[in-house]
């Protein structure tokens, strides 16, 4: 398993101060104000900094780090991933997973039948959407509801699913 997860993306400087606009990638934007330190991927690079403040604009997050104090600090942060560790994750409700665990999954029918590899998830607001990409490239979209997703073993690196009428 990834040890070191993606959480944001800084897009743009705030103010004059330091401030950096992030946009997240989690669902509860406040776990921000949870976090003492992240990652900042810099070219193949990881440097940590310390969080000094976090506040909200809209669907951003506006973090400040300890030692970056002015506008021209900020430059070259733009457009960087936010890393954390496993360790600093938010811990999930059952039956939920992180994308970056979910990837790569392979994705057998109840009858076993293997359909594919897990590629992508995707929001649509009500559910998820699996993307399973079989070996000649195509494409099978699985809403993740109980009625279609039967099982995920992280461990066998694998997800069972039960195709309703339509889904193929």
């Amino acid at each position: 398993m990834q040890e070191i997860f993606e959480i944001g993306q800084i897009v743009n400087s705030y103010g004059i101060k330091g401030f950096v606009k992030v946009v997240p990638f989690t669902d509860d934007i406040t776990r921000f104000e949870r976090l003492k330190t992240v990652y900042v991927e810099q070219g193949k690079a990881l440097k940590e900094y310390t969080i000094e403040d976090v506040k909200y604009s809209k669907n951003l997050v506006l973090l400040k780090f300890k030692g970056i104090d002015d506008i021209n600090d900020t430059i070259a942060l733009k457009n960087c991933y936010l890393k954390i560790e496993r360790s600093n994750a938010v811990k999930l409700e059952k039956d939920s997973y992180f994308i970056v665990d979910l990837i790569g999954l392979e994705v057998y029918s109840d009858e076993n039948e293997l359909l594919g590899i897990l590629c992508d998830v995707f929001p649509t607001g009500s559910n998820d959407v699996y993307v399973v990409k079989n070996e000649i490239g195509k494409q099978i979209l699985l809403p993740a509801i109980k009625e279609v997703i039967k099982k995920v073993d992280l461990e066998n690196k694998k997800v069972i699913v039960h195709l309703i009428d339509g889904l193929i």
